[in-house]
C-alpha cells in the first residue's frame, strides 16, 4: 500500500453563523472558493494534477447542493478537468472525505487529492435537508431518536460530569482559543476570506468569547431542558437507558458548539506526485476508520473510532501526543479523555468547538490541519483527529508528522 502525505491543509476563519455574522453575505461556494484558491496558490500547485476533490457538506441542499464539489472547483478557476464530489457523514464529513482522499492515493487510485469541507450555517440552516430518522414516526420511534442536545445531558447523567464540570471545561476552552490567537498558533492555516473585489470580508474567528468564567456561564439557563421535558424527549432517551432515573440538563449555549460558517481544503498526494510538483510534505496518514455506536446515546463514538484507528497502526494511545477531538458538547470530550484514559493537556490545546465553532461539513477538515500545526509548532510527532457523529457513529485519524 503506497504512502499518503498532507501537503498543505487550510482554513477560513469562522463567521457566527446568524444574520449579521461576518461571512453571512458569503455564499457557500465562495467560502469553498476561497480555501481552493488559497490552497493553489500558495503551492503554485499546477490543479489540472489533481485527481479528485472530495468535498464534505452536512446539508446538501439550496446554495449547498447539486454536487457543490464540483461546480465550486471550476467556480474557484481550477482546470475543468478535475472532478468533484460531496459527501456527508453529518459532523464527520471534512474528516471522512479526508480519509476517502487519502484511500485513493494509498490504494494507487490516483496521486493527488484534495478534500476539505464547506457549511454556511448562517444561509443553510442545520435540518434543512429533513430526513427520516428525525421527520418519520416508523422510523424514529423505534430508533428512540432524541436530538443530540439530549444526548449530550444523557452522556453526562450517565457518566456523572455535573454542570461545574462541563462549564469549567469550555471556559478552558475559550481560554485556550484566545491564547492560540494571541501567540499566532493559527497564522500558517488561517486564510482571510475575501470579497470579490479582493476586499478582506474576515481574518479572524468571530465566534469567541474572551473572558468567559464559570460563573457567567453560570447563569445560562439548559439549553435542551423544556425540550426535553415538555416534549417527551427525557422518556424516549429513559426508555433506551431505563437504569437512569432523570436526565440531568447541563448544556447551554455556552458549553456547546457555535454555529458558525466556514470552509477548509488540505492537499493530499503520494511521494512521487510530491516531487514532480516541488512540494514538501508536512505529514503522514498513518490510519483512519469510522464505526457505528448507539444511536439515543449518539455521541460516545470519539473513543471507539479512535481505538480503532490506532488498532489499525499498531499504536496505543500512550503513541499519540495530540489529541483534536471535536467539542460538538462538552460532556463528549470529558467522556472521550475518561474513556481513553487522556490528560487533558494532549487534547485540544489550542481551544475547540466551544470557542471558535463547528461549521459542520468543514470541521473535521480544519482539525487536522489545527493538529498538524500543533505538531510542528511543539516539535510532537503524532496526532489523532476524531469527531462524534450524529446517528450514532465516530470518525478518526491518525497523523504522523514528517
Amino acid at each position: 500500500m503506497a504512502e499518503c502525505y498532507v501537503y498543505d491543509a487550510v482554513r477560513t476563519p469562522r463567521g457566527k453563523g446568524r444574520r449579521g455574522g461576518a461571512l453571512h453575505t458569503t455564499t457557500p461556494i465562495e467560502l469553498m472558493g476561497n480555501a481552493l484558491r488559497a490552497l493553489s496558490g500558495r503551492n503554485e500547485l499546477d490543479t489540472s494534477q489533481v485527481e479528485d476533490v472530495i468535498w464534505g457538506v452536512v446539508e446538501p441542499v439550496l446554495e449547498q447542493g447539486s454536487n457543490i464539489a464540483r461546480v465550486g472547483v471550476l467556480a474557484a478557476g481550477w482546470d475543468e478537468n478535475v472532478p468533484g464530489v460531496q459527501i456527508n457523514r453529518y459532523c464527520s464529513s471534512g474528516l471522512v472525505a479526508t480519509n476517502m482522499a487519502a484511500a485513493q492515493v494509498m490504494s494507487g487510485m490516483a496521486d493527488l487529492t484534495v478534500s476539505g469541507g464547506v457549511e454556511s450555517m448562517s444561509r443553510v440552516p442545520m435540518g434543512s435537508s429533513g430526513g427520516a430518522w428525525a421527520m418519520d414516526p416508523q422510523v424514529a420511534m423505534p430508533l428512540y431518536f432524541v436530538p443530540q442536545g439530549i444526548s449530550a445531558d444523557l452522556i453526562a447523567t450517565k457518566y456523572g460530569y455535573s454542570r461545574n464540570d462541563v462549564d469549567s471545561y469550555s471556559v478552558e476552552s475559550q481560554n485556550r482559543a484566545a491564547k492560540a490567537w494571541e501567540e499566532g498558533r493559527f497564522n500558517r492555516s488561517v486564510v482571510p476570506v475575501t470579497d470579490q473585489n479582493g476586499m478582506t470580508v474576515l481574518d479572524r474567528d468571530e465566534y469567541m468569547r474572551p473572558g468567559t468564567s464559570v460563573e457567567s456561564l453560570g447563569k445560562l439557563r439548559p439549553a435542551f431542558e423544556m425540550m426535553g421535558r415538555n416534549y417527551g424527549f427525557d422518556g424516549v432517551a429513559l426508555q433506551r437507558y431505563p437504569e437512569i432515573e432523570s436526565i440531568e440538563h447541563v448544556h447551554h449555549a455556552g458549553n456547546s458548539s457555535g454555529i458558525v460558517d466556514g470552509s477548509a481544503a488540505i492537499l493530499l498526494g503520494s511521494k512521487e506526485a510530491g516531487e514532480k510538483l516541488g512540494l514538501k510534505p508536512r505529514a503522514r496518514i498513518v490510519s483512519y476508520a469510522s464505526v457505528g455506536t448507539e444511536p439515543t446515546i449518539m455521541l460516545t463514538g470519539p473513543s471507539f473510532a479512535t481505538e480503532k484507528a490506532l488498532k489499525i497502526a499498531g499504536m496505543s494511545a500512550d503513541d499519540i501526543d495530540v489529541y483534536e477531538v471535536n467539542e460538538a458538547f462538552a460532556a463528549v470530550v470529558l467522556r472521550f479523555m475518561d474513556a481513553m484514559n487522556v490528560d487533558h493537556a494532549k487534547v485540544n490545546p489550542n481551544g475547540g468547538a466551544i470557542a471558535m465553532g463547528h461549521p459542520l461539513g468543514a470541521t473535521g477538515a480544519m482539525l487536522l490541519g489545527t493538529a498538524l500545526d500543533e505538531l510542528e509548532r511543539t516539535g510532537r510527532g503524532t496526532a489523532a483527529i476524531t469527531l462524534c457523529v450524529g446517528a450514532g457513529m465516530g470518525t478518526a485519524t491518525v497523523i504522523e508528522r514528517v
